[in-house]
C-alpha cells in the first residue's frame, strides 16, 4: 500500500481510526483474492491480515518519523525567526529613543526662540504705539485747528459723504476734546465741533433708517456700532422702532401681532445692535406703552355696561400675562419681573377700584334676576318675620281656637302649590358667582384675593341663601295648613324641601371648585367655613321645622278621616256579624298615606326619607291607637279591627322601617287579645310581641272588650 493512499486516508475530514482499521483489513483481503475453502482458507486469510497490519505499521512510523523531523526543523526556524525579530525591535526602541531626545531639544529651542520674537514684538509695539497715537494726535490737531476760528471746516474728509464713518470717528474724538477746553478761550471752536457733530450725527440716522427700510443688516450694524459712541445712539434705536411699527399692527386685536413681530424683530436687534438686550428691552417697553395702553384704554372707555367692562377687563388682563410669558425667554435686562412690572403699570388704576365694580355688579345682577324671577311670577314680596318661638306659640293658639270652635282665624297661604324656589335661579346666581370668582383670581392682588373672594361669597349667601331660598322656606313654614284642618292639607313644603336640598348642593360644590382654592391656608378660609356652616344650620332648622309641621298636619288630617269616617257599629255591630272586611275609614287612609309616601320619596333623598317615613309611621301609630281608645269591641268588630291593622301593616311594611313595623306589629297583637277567650289571654299577653308591654296598658286595652265586665277579665292578665 503507498505513502499517498496512506495519507489520503488520514487527512480526510471526519477521520475514525476503527473505520481506517476496517478499511485496511478490507484491502489486505480483497489484495489476497478472496476467502478460501474450509479451515486452511480461514488461516490463510489470518496470515495475510497479520502481514499487512504489521507493514502498515512499520510505515505509519516511518511516515511519524519524517514528520517529526519536519516539525523539528520548522521549530527550529522559527525560533530563529523570533531572535532576529527582537533583535530589530530593540534596535527600534533604541532609535525611538533618540528621537524622542532630538525631539525635546528642538522643543525647547523653539520655545527660546518664540520667547525672543515676542520680547521683540513688545519693544516693536512700545515704539509703535506712541508713534501711532502720535500721528492721531496730529490728526485731530489739524481738524481741530479748522475749527478755532469758530467756522466749519472745510477739510475733504467733512465734505465727503463717502467718507463719513471716518468723518463720525474724528468728529466724536473731536467733541470729547472740547468738553475737556475752557470755555471762555475754545467757545468759537466748541460751538463749531458741535454743529458739525450734530450734523454728522444725524447723517448717520439718516442711513441707518435708509438702509433699514432696504433691508441691508450689515451696514445697519456698521452704523449702530459707530452711533453707539454718539449722544443720538438712542434716537438711532428710536428710529429703528418707529420704522418696524410703521408697517405693523394693521388689525383690530395689536395681541395678535405682537408675538410674531417680536420674534422677527429679534432675529434683525440680535444682528445689528451692540447691545440687543437693551434695545429689545425698549421695543417691548415702547410697545406695552404706546400700542397696549392705547388699546387696552379704548376698550374699557366705556364703564356703563358694567357686565362688559368686566369681561373686557379680564380678557385683557389674561391676554397681557399670557403675552408677558411669551415674551419672557428673551433676554430683556437683568430685571426678571421686568414684563410682570409693565403689565402692573398699564392695568394699576383698573386693578385698583376693580373689587368695588365687581361687587357693585353682582348687587345690581343679583337684585335684576330676582327680582324678574318674582315679577314673572306676579309676586310682591313680602316682610316675614324670621320663624321663631313667638310665630310658634301664635300658630299653637290659632291651631287651639280652630279645635275649639272649629272656626279658622290663621291666614294660611298655599300659593297654590307655588314654591317660590329655582333652579334656574340659582343657576343664574351661582355661574354670576363663579364668574366672579375667577376673575378675582386673575385680578386681584395676592394681598387681597381672600379678602374680595369673602366678599363675592358674602353677596352670593347674601341674595341666594338669604333673599330667595331662606324667604321661600319662610313662605312655605307659613302654608303648612294646621294640624286641626277639616279638609285634606295640601303639603307643598315637601317640594320647597327638595328645590332647597338641590341648591345647596350646588352651592356647596361651588364653594369647593370656586372659593376654597382662593382662600386655602388663609384666615378668610375659616371666616367662609363658619359663614356656610352658619348659614346651612338656619336653613336646615327651618327645614325640620316645616317636616314637624307637615307630619303634625298628616298626623291631625289622619285623626279627622277616624273621627268622622269611623262608625261605633264598625267595631260593635248590631245586626248579626258582618264580613270581616278592612272598613272604610281605613282604606281612606291606607290610601292617602299611600299616596303621602310617593310623594315624600320623590322630594327627599337619602337620610331625610328614612327619617322622615319613620315619623310619619310614629305618629301614625299613635293616631290609630288613641283613635281605637275611644270604641268599644265585640267579638265580630275585633276581626274588622284586625282586618284595619292588617291594611294599615302591609302600608308601612313597604317603608322597611323596623321601629314602624315593630309598633304596628305590638298593635296587631294588641288587638288579639279582643278575640280570645279569657283563659288564653295570660298566655298571648306573655308571648315574644306583648311580653315588653307595660300591663297596666294592656289592662286599659282589655277595658274596650264588651265582654270586659261579663266575662270577669279585670284579673285575666
Amino acid at each position: 500500500m503507498s505513502m499517498n493512499q496512506y495519507w489520503a486516508d488520514l487527512e480526510q475530514p471526519e477521520y475514525d481510526p476503527e473505520e481506517f482499521v476496517e478499511r485496511l483489513a478490507f484491502r489486505a483481503r480483497s489484495a489476497g483474492g478472496g476467502q478460501g475453502q474450509g479451515g486452511r482458507g480461514e488461516l490463510s486469510d489470518a496470515q495475510q491480515l497479520h502481514t499487512a497490519f504489521l507493514t502498515a505499521i512499520k510505515d505509519l512510523k516511518l511516515m511519524h518519523e519524517k514528520q517529526m523531523t519536519k516539525c523539528e526543523e520548522l521549530e527550529e526556524s522559527v525560533r530563529e525567526e523570533e531572535r532576529a525579530h527582537w533583535a530589530r525591535v530593540a534596535g527600534l526602541i533604541q532609535r525611538n529613543r533618540a528621537a524622542a531626545t532630538t525631539y525635546k531639544s528642538l522643543d525647547e529651542r523653539i520655545n527660546l526662540v518664540a520667547g525672543k520674537v515676542v520680547h521683540l514684538g513688545d519693544q516693536l509695539e512700545s515704539v509703535n504705539t506712541p508713534r501711532a497715537r502720535a500721528e492721531e494726535a496730529l490728526k485731530l490737531m489739524k481738524h481741530f485747528d479748522d475749527f478755532l476760528d469758530g467756522e466749519t471746516s472745510v477739510s475733504p474728509v467733512f465734505m465727503d459723504k463717502a467718507r463719513l464713518y471716518e468723518a463720525a470717528d474724528i468728529i466724536q474724538k473731536l467733541q470729547l476734546i472740547a468738553q475737556e477746553l475752557p470755555e471762555k478761550e475754545f467757545s468759537p471752536a466748541q460751538r463749531a465741533i458741535e454743529a458739525k457733530y450734530s450734523e454728522i450725527e444725524a447723517s448717520l440716522i439718516e442711513e441707518f433708517v435708509k438702509h433699514h427700510r432696504s433691508g441691508d443688516k450689515q451696514k445697519m450694524a456698521e452704523l449702530a456700532l459707530i452711533l453707539s459712541h454718539f449722544r443720538g445712539y438712542n434716537e438711532c434705536v428710536n428710529a429703528f422702532i418707529e420704522q418696524i411699527q410703521v408697517t405693523s399692527f394693521r388689525g383690530k386685536d395689536p395681541f395678535k401681532d405682537i408675538v410674531p413681530l417680536c420674534k422677527t424683530s429679534w432675529s434683525t436687534i440680535s444682528s445689528v445692535f451692540p447691545s440687543p438686550s437693551a434695545v429689545m428691552a425698549k421695543f417691548v417697553l415702547n410697545i406695552y406703552h404706546v400700542k397696549l395702553k392705547q388699546h387696552i384704554q379704548n376698550v374699557l372707555s366705556d364703564k356703563n355696561n358694567t357686565e362688559l367692562y368686566l369681561r373686557n377687563l379680564f380678557t385683557l388682563y389674561s391676554q397681557t400675562t399670557r403675552l408677558s410669558q411669551d415674551l419672557s425667554h428673551y433676554n430683556l435686562g437683568s430685571d426678571q419681573l421686568f414684563l410682570s412690572k409693565l403689565t402692573k403699570d398699564i392695568f394699576a388704576r383698573y386693578l385698583d377700584s376693580y373689587i368695588n365694580i365687581e361687587s357693585r355688579y353682582l348687587n345690581d345682577r343679583s337684585k335684576t334676576v330676582l327680582t324678574r324671577y318674582y315679577e314673572n311670577k306676579g309676586h310682591q314680596r313680602k316682610n316675614i318675620s324670621s320663624s321663631g318661638t313667638v310665630s310658634e306659640l301664635k300658630r299653637d293658639i290659632h291651631g287651639l281656637i280652630a279645635a275649639k270652635t272649629n272656626f279658622n282665624i290663621g291666614d294660611i297661604v298655599n300659593y297654590g302649590g307655588e314654591t317660590f324656589l329655582s333652579e334656574e335661579v340659582a343657576i343664574s346666581l351661582l355661574q354670576e358667582a363663579k364668574e366672579a370668582f375667577r376673575r378675582c383670581q386673575v385680578l386681584s392682588k395676592t394681598s387681597d384675593l381672600a379678602a374680595n373672594a369673602e366678599e363675592i361669597w358674602n353677596l352670593l349667601v347674601s341674595y341666594l341663601l338669604h333673599n330667595h331660598v331662606d324667604y321661600a322656606i319662610e313662605l312655605g313654614l307659613a302654608g303648612i295648613p294646621l294640624p286641626e284642618s277639616k279638609s285634606a292639607p295640601e303639603l307643598y313644603f315637601f317640594e320647597v324641601v327638595s328645590q332647597t336640598n338641590t341648591i345647596i348642593h350646588l352651592v356647596d360644590k361651588l364653594f369647593t371648585d370656586s372659593l376654597v382654592p382662593l382662600v386655602a391656608s388663609t384666615p378668610k378660609h375659616g371666616s367662609c367655613l363658619h359663614t356656610k356652616k352658619q348659614e346651612l344650620e338656619k336653613l336646615e332648622t327651618k327645614l325640620d321645622q316645616g317636616l314637624d309641621r307637615s307630619l303634625a298636619a298628616v298626623a291631625g288630617w289622619i285623626k279627622t278621616v277616624l273621627s268622622s269616617e269611623q262608625k261605633k257599629t264598625d267595631f260593635n255591630p248590631v245586626d248579626g256579624d258582618p264580613l270581616p272586611v278592612a272598613s272604610s275609614a281605613c282604606i281612606k287612609v291606607v290610601r292617602w298615606v299611600g299616596g303621602l309616601t310617593v310623594k315624600l320619596r320623590d322630594c327627599l333623598d337619602g337620610r331625610n326619607v328614612e327619617w322622615a317615613l319613620q315619623e310619619l309611621g310614629v305618629r301614625l301609630h299613635r293616631a290609630i291607637y288613641e283613635h281605637l281608645m275611644g270604641f268599644q269591641f265585640a267579638s265580630a268588630g275585633a276581626m274588622t279591627l284586625i282586618c284595619d291593622m292588617q291594611e294599615y301593616r302591609r302600608c308601612v311594611a313597604d317603608w322597611k322601617q323596623g321601629v314602624v313595623q315593630s309598633l304596628f306589629d305590638t298593635l296587631h297583637a294588641m288587638c288579639n287579645l279582643l278575640i280570645l277567650p279569657p283563659e288564653n289571654l295570660r298566655g298571648a299577653a306573655m308571648g315574644d310581641q306583648l311580653a315588653s308591654v307595660d300591663k297596666t296598658i294592656l289592662d286599659n286595652w282589655l277595658q274596650l272588650r264588651v265582654d270586659y265586665k261579663t266575662a270577669r277579665l279585670a284579673n285575666c292578665l
